[in-house]
């Protein structure tokens, strides 16, 4: 198609109108007709990620495909069009300032004073276009976070200014309003409109397109004040009306010609309009379903918005089986064993949901006490599933104190023991395990590693199941048997957190054989992603700079293959092994994450493996 085209999506008047929900459909419409898109979000907070941020004022996190916690519209974007999104999707003040700074520490900008505008200001136009140069997308729909008026905003509309002048017609902005209805009076009014509009005009932004959200129809005289006050051709003021579900909003801006206008526009040929066949029987499909079935979900957070997915998730399941799911909230902290029957009358399954901390978990366990002794199918995740673990301990095995040291540090009965011991019995009953630990339970625990035989010869070889032992054995194996010529050298290698001591452990290895060899293994810690990101996959370039700086022993760095994106030979943060080795003044490879290929690179001085990059 040529040059990326870029869409910016701007609120006002009031938060929580909609914007993800108008984005989501723009991208459908435009996918719709062959265009490949994406789909982006700039939020104003200035936290890194929403992972910290109470799920009462932000709802959920949504987790991306690299395990970036973000921004629940993400959620919409991939529901609305199957896009897989990335950290890239969601960027946050905080995240801006962050890798200004940084870049400030490093000496990027040869001592110039660092202000908000040009610095602060091209870094958010860099993330912006980000996507379009790098996977060339034809559309890259921008939105932003807030309402215009917001001071923590500024900077974000100061960018998207500065890109409309720069791509001229490759730009667009789209800006979403409310027109509220006064009951008194009979009216709808538009003053909040108009003023809304001037506040982007007094910042140098005119919209293209409205987007009117209000509960009532707009008849056509309102359409042409608002156009004509607000400098928008008429046809351009497209409303926004309650729908009963979200997934009518892209019929409804088609029916009005959102997507042609966005292609007229931009100077683009608009065709045929597209059927939405697909859509259209998937929501024929959810509003003939009759028959209802109830669902309960047991949690801490009474917020539809916190657990988001999950509510998406158990309709469009109902949808494709003919049903409509209603759901029921129950709140875990106020759930006991003398209550547990009332609460949960009536359903057909339970969702057990995720959460953090200590608040609530209790009324999990006895929720998920009452559906296992009463044949309620029942689903866990994540802390949910922990709770059904600690319980099934409690109360099937005995062990009334088994409990978690998330929970309890110092319990005698941790469930990871618990796990070991069920798997025992299943190991004794249908001669396999079925239930093994992950090697990070076992790590966290301080606990050794169970021999390989007790993988069952790695049947279930994923998700961290058994990788360690394997590596271990593996890389000790190919140290036993290596024949080749092994010639005085030495090699920084990086890791994570989590691997560091198996790693440190197998490089020790290596040199009591090998006196003439020097490893010298660098733990780093996962600021970039934060949290308790501890594995090497998402270790990234931006944080080895930062904890390696000054502190290798050679001119080699080894980096895993499992840290590098084997497309595009990056890291997450899209720093390349040559910017890192500039960075770190030595030259950075990658090598085999396997044991017995780790093992091998680290004897040699001559067969590493190296990225080539695309030109």
């Amino acid at each position: 198609m040529g040059e990326t085209k870029y869409i910016f999506v701007t609120g006002g008047v009031a938060s929580s109108l909609g914007k993800g929900i108008i984005s989501s459909s723009v991208g459908k419409l435009l996918q719709a007709r062959g265009y490949n898109i994406t789909i982006q979000k700039f939020d104003p907070y200035i936290n890194i990620d929403p992972g910290t941020l109470n799920p009462y004022e932000h709802g959920e996190c949504y987790v991306t495909v690299d395990g970036q916690e973000t921004d629940l519209d993400l959620g919409h974007y991939e529901r609305f069009t199957g896009i897989q999104t990335t950290r890239a999707n969601n960027i946050t003040t905080g995240r801006i300032y962050q890798s200004v700074i940084e870049k400030e520490r490093r000496g990027d900008y040869l001592g110039k004073t660092i202000q908000v505008v040009p610095h602060i200001t091209d870094e958010i136009k860099r993330n912006i276009k980000l996507m379009g140069k790098k996977y060339k997308f034809d559309f890259v729909i921008t939105e932003i976070g807030g309402t215009v008026g917001d001071i923590e905003s500024l900077p974000f509309l100061e960018a998207i200014r500065q890109l409309r002048w720069e791509l001229g017609k490759d730009a667009i902005n789209l800006h979403l309003t409310y027109v509220p209805y006064l009951a008194a009076a009979k009216e709808l009014k538009t003053k909040p409109t108009q003023t809304s509009v001037k506040q982007l005009q007094s910042l140098g932004i005119q919209p293209d397109i409205l987007v009117l959200r209000t509960e009532h129809e707009l008849n056509a005289d309102i359409r042409k004040k608002v156009a004509h006050f607000c400098n928008v051709d008429e046809e351009a003021v497209i409303q926004s009306l309650d729908m009963p579900s979200i997934y009518e909003v892209p019929l409804s801006m088609q029916a009005q010609k959102l997507d042609a206008i966005i292609l007229r526009k931009m100077n683009m040929p608009v065709g045929e309009t597209p059927q939405l066949g697909p859509w259209r029987s998937f929501l024929d499909r959810r509003n003939k379903a009759t028959e209802i079935v109830h669902i309960a979900l047991v949690g801490k957070y009474d917020l539809q918005d916190a657990y988001k997915s999950i509510l998406e998730s158990l309709a469009h399941a109902g949808t494709y089986n003919d049903y409509k799911v209603k759901t029921h909230f129950v709140n875990s902290e106020k759930l006991t064993r003398e209550n547990v029957a009332e609460q949960l009358k009536g359903m057909a399954g339970v969702v057990i949901c995720p959460g953090f901390g200590q608040r609530g978990t209790e009324g999990k366990i006895v929720a998920a006490e009452y559906t296992r002794t009463h044949d309620i199918p029942t689903f866990g995740i994540c802390l949910g599933m922990q709770m059904m673990v600690i319980e099934f301990a409690r109360n099937v095995l005995g062990y009334v104190d088994a409990n978690s040291r998330e929970m309890d540090e110092k319990t005698p009965h941790n469930v990871i023991d618990i796990m070991e011991e069920f798997g025992d019995e299943c190991k004794r009953r249908h001669g396999k395990r079925i239930i093994y630990p992950s090697d990070e339970w076992y790590l966290t625990a301080e606990r050794p590693l169970p021999p390989a035989e007790f993988y069952d010869a790695f049947a279930q070889l994923e998700d961290g199941v058994g990788m360690w032992r394997l590596y271990h054995d593996t890389f000790l194996e190919e140290l036993e048997n290596y024949t080749g010529l092994v010639m005085p050298h030495s090699m920084d290698v990086v890791t994570g957190t989590l691997a560091g001591p198996l790693i440190r452990e197998c490089a020790d290895a290596l040199m009591q054989k090998y006196p003439q060899v020097k490893i010298t293994v660098h733990e780093i810690k996962n600021e970039y992603f934060g949290g308790n990101v501890s594995v090497a996959g998402l270790v990234t370039g931006t944080d080895i700079i930062k904890q390696c700086s000054g502190k290798l022993h050679s001119d080699l760095l080894a980096v895993p293959e499992v840290m590098i994106r084997d497309e595009k030979g990056q890291f997450l943060d899209d720093i390349t092994l040559e910017e890192l080795g500039r960075a770190l003044g030595c030259r950075a490879v990658s090598i085999p994450t396997d044991g017995g290929g780790c093992c091998k690179a680290m004897l040699s001085t001559h067969k590493r493996k190296t990225i080539k990059f695309k030109r």
